[in-house]
């Protein structure tokens, strides 16, 4: 068999595909390639070539590997469109900014087994609009991602999930309409209040430090299964840093410990560590109104969504 984690051995282009529904499709061009795999351009008319301008795409990986199957369990319980589509109305939402999940299956291929999962096709990442901006954006831009990403997470902590990796390059644009925002790659989500039973307090070192360093909260860097809470300081974080184009422990990336004791004083010396980092031009008061309302939270807390869209709305 494949090593685990490997890349696969590519699907030929034009390769048919089958999902569980009976549903057939085809695939074009590679366009990308994540930890778990390859992302195919698709379409659902299998008889001519897949346009360049399709709307879908096809993650495929390994049958044995783990990211995908985790991304996939997120969508089939949690991110049904239908349920999607029910909550936005139940909200008042026009929009929420979870991509749209279209079939998954099994495929063989040389012998070797693969996983599949059809999705929409989203545009370019926000990390590289980012770059091109220096790193830092408006701070009206900053305020209005935060809302639509506390809208996003609220729906999917309702749903019993955490996504545990909030970060510009898992953030897309829409591919038709880049004024969407998309919150993306759910290999790391976690299902932390299985059946309506919250997932117990337990630190454990050998799990410690998971998540992307820059921003994994201090739950992770303990080794605790990722909260809901934990969630919202990932998103407290990249606000900061989309604000400011910096963190405070941007210089100590590559030493874990140090990383976790700068995010501790941070959250300790609250509002005024956060209000400092403020500049002649931009203030970080909302983003330290924000961190403060996520240090109040216990570990299985419920937090106040709309306290948080208020916040941001300032």
């Amino acid at each position: 068999p494949p090593k685990k984690g490997s890349l696969p051995e590519p699907l030929p282009e034009g390769f048919i595909l089958s999902d569980t529904q009976k549903k057939q499709w085809r695939l074009g061009k590679i366009i990308g390639q994540g930890g778990f795999g390859l992302i195919y351009l698709a379409s659902k008319d299998v008889d001519r070539p897949v346009a360049a301008d399709t709307a879908f795409v096809i993650k495929v990986e390994y049958l044995e590997n783990g990211p995908l199957f985790s991304e996939l369990k997120f969508y089939q319980r949690a991110a049904k469109p239908e349920n999607i589509q029910k909550w936005q109305r139940s909200r008042g939402l026009h929009f929420l900014g979870i991509p749209t999940y279209w079939g998954t299956g099994v495929a063989e291929y040389n012998n070797l087994s693969y996983r599949f999962m059809a999705m929409d096709r989203l545009g370019s990442d926000l990390q590289k609009i980012c770059e091109r901006s220096g790193g830092q954006m408006k701070k009206a831009t900053v305020l209005q991602l935060g809302q639509r990403l506390v809208s996003v997470l609220e729906y999917i902590h309702e749903n019993e999930y955490v996504h545990g990796d909030i970060k510009a390059a898992n953030l897309m644009l829409g591919y038709t309409d880049p004024e969407q925002v998309y919150l993306a790659d759910y290999g790391l989500s976690y299902r932390y209040c299985p059946s309506g039973v919250h997932k117990e307090y337990k630190e454990n070192p050998k799990k410690g430090h998971n998540g992307t360093i820059e921003y994994t909260s201090l739950d992770a860097h303990s080794g605790l299964d990722p909260s809901r809470r934990g969630d919202l300081q990932i998103l407290g974080f990249c606000l900061l840093h989309w604000l400011c184009g910096s963190l405070p422990w941007d210089d100590v990336l590559k030493d874990p410990i140090k990383v976790q004791k700068a995010k501790e004083r941070l959250m300790d010396h609250l509002p005024h560590s956060v209000q400092h980092l403020s500049t002649h031009s931009v203030s970080t008061d909302e983003v330290a109104k924000f961190l403060l309302h996520v240090k109040t939270l216990a570990y299985h807390d419920k937090p106040d969504y709309q306290h948080l869209q208020d916040v941001l709305s300032c």
